[in-house]
């Protein structure tokens, strides 16, 4: 009957499949968003993960495994999704070759410390997938930077941010863009060429079109139909004041659900304006007449500059001919902002780069505020008009004069807005006016420098990328998060709110207890071995041992 049983058990198991995650994080049960996005895969989808190798720090060989569980989870939910790993370093013959092509396709090589046996080594590795699917490959980061961070610091973070890395590989390449973007023109924005960066990686998601005010004044009615043809309008750093005309439109687009990602100036001042003989220049308030808009929605631009000890370094020409050098230093109007907040546009973000910000007050009214981004709690405000000189880098700053603590910079709203010109006379006929709009949701951010991109030798370089220090900010990503969540429909963007905790041995208490761990691992299993011999020995003898 045994025999029966199990033979009948495996029989059945053979038609049932299951997997059980034990961990108590459930570090391995993919989110429905995710589930969702597998389900999708029709075709095979081939995963190369470069993340191979014996010879690269423990932390990173735990990366290395967390990867491989994750993709066979993936694998078991579809086996269309099929996963290698690859180390393109193995061979010295082909080494050099690979790392120039996998560098030439954007796939760049990470430099690590190794800490083992109390020897330091340097060792080089590609934390990257390549997936492919309907003869369409992308590059999925498997390392989560943030600056300052250790080596753990990077894994733990790296693995909290998996499951959304290939979770938007994924849906990248299954999923044809629906979602349309409008970059608002008209009101002097950036221009294109700062904005390139940003603009190409958000059209990896979506479609992407300019879309000019300018029209409002021959036919309002018609430029707020074609408005609401987009799911999200981006205004980056607009310089010319808004007519009222324009923002009704603006306002009725709210009204009808759209989505809107403000980056605004309330200061005139631009760093390069300091690059003169004298090194010096005046930061003026700048009038956008969007006071009253932004005020009915429950925040307020104030035209002051938030000046911080926590920010990014200005690098200049120090000396004078050819013995001047150029220097990293201290330029308090950068501030590098943050957040403890576990919201998912900022959760697991790095520092993201300001220049010349403003503060944000939140009013109070029904819609929901969520601070996204905000300054060091050593701050101050100065109020403007002001002298900006570049000699503050060599003045003696006060902490005690940074007191105002936190400063709020990037604000999220949602809720059901209330109309700004709800009682109030129009410019021009609605035909069909709302006073209160659907649920829907806006960001504002108080400096339009976040989404600007250097521009070198007429060529756009990497938004968040600070040549001169070699830090990559993490203004790109903290953008694109912001676009995604205002745009995402199947909770893809909450991914990154899962908390994963990933624990590592202590290397130096290894290497320091090193000797007494390899005693009681060898050599007192045979210590124990030797005196149960003998114990055994002892009764064996003594209970067959005859009486003489």
């Amino acid at each position: 009957m045994l025999a029966i049983v199990l033979i009948a058990i495996n029989y059945v198991s053979s038609f049932v499949f299951k997997r059980f995650d034990l961990t108590e994080d459930k570090r391995y049960t993919l989110s429905d968003a995710t589930l969702k996005i597998v389900k999708n895969v029709e075709s095979p989808l081939i995963v190369d993960v470069f993340l191979s190798g014996d010879d690269f720090p423990s932390e990173f060989r735990r990366l290395q495994s967390e990867t491989k569980q994750l993709l066979e989870e993936f694998s078991a939910k579809n086996s269309n999704i099929v996963f290698n790993f690859i180390n393109p370093l193995e061979d010295d013959a082909t080494r050099d070759r690979n790392i120039q092509q996998l560098t030439q396709r954007g796939l760049t090589p990470m430099q690590l410390s190794v800490q083992e046996s109390g020897k330091a080594s340097q060792a080089i590795i590609f934390p990257w997938a390549l997936a492919s699917y309907n003869n369409e490959t992308i590059s999925i980061p498997l390392v989560k930077n943030k600056i300052g961070a250790s080596q753990q610091d990077l894994v733990t973070n790296s693995v909290q941010h998996l499951e959304y890395a290939f979770a938007d590989g994924f849906s990248k390449l299954t999923n044809p863009k629906s979602k349309k973007i409008a970059i608002l023109r008209g009101n002097k924005q950036l221009p294109d060429k700062y904005m390139a960066d940003f603009i190409r990686k958000i059209g990896e998601y979506y479609r992407i079109a300019p879309y000019t005010l300018d029209s409002v004044a021959v036919n309002p009615q018609k430029t707020l139909d074609g408005l609401e043809q987009f799911d999200l309008i981006i205004s980056a750093k607009p310089t010319e004041a808004f007519t009222e005309t324009e923002k009704l439109v603006l306002d009725q687009y709210t009204m009808n659900g759209g989505k809107s990602l403000w980056l605004v100036d309330a200061v005139a001042m631009e760093k390069d304006s300091l690059y003169n003989d004298l090194g010096k220049n005046f930061a003026m308030p700048r009038d956008l007449n969007l006071t009253d808009f932004f005020f009915k929605y429950g925040v307020r631009i104030n035209p002051d500059i938030v000046s911080t000890l926590y920010s990014a370094p200005i690098t200049l020409a120090m000396g004078e001919g050819s013995e001047s050098q150029f220097q990293h230093l201290r330029w308090p109007y950068s501030p590098l902002a943050s957040t403890l907040s576990d919201h998912p546009i900022v959760n697991n973000l790095n520092l993201v780069k300001f220049d010349f910000a403003n503060q944000i007050d939140t009013l109070k009214n029904s819609i929901k505020k969520t601070i996204l981004l905000e300054s060091a709690p050593l701050s101050k405000l100065e109020g403007t008009p002001r002298e900006i000189s570049l000699e503050v880098v060599t003045q003696e700053l006060d902490p005690a004069s940074f007191n105002k603590g936190n400063q709020n910079l990037a604000v999220l709203l949602e809720g059901q807005f209330p109309s700004v010109y709800s009682n109030r006379v129009k410019p021009f006929k609605l035909k069909k006016e709302i006073t209160k709009s659907i649920p829907t949701k806006m960001i504002v951010i108080a400096d339009g420098d976040v989404i600007k991109n250097e521009v070198y030798r007429n060529s756009p370089q990497e938004l968040g990328f600070d040549k001169w220090t070699g830090q990559t900010y993490g203004n790109k990503e903290f953008l694109l998060n912001a676009v995604n969540y205002l745009l995402d429909d199947n909770g893809l963007i909450n991914i990154r709110s899962k908390k994963i905790a990933v624990t590592f041995l202590d290397q130096e208490k290894i290497a320091s207890e090193k000797t007494k761990w390899q005693l009681i691992n060898i050599l007192l299993p045979l210590v124990l071995l030797a005196i149960f011999g003998v114990l055994f020995n002892y009764f064996r003898k003594k209970k067959y041992t005859k009486p003489q």
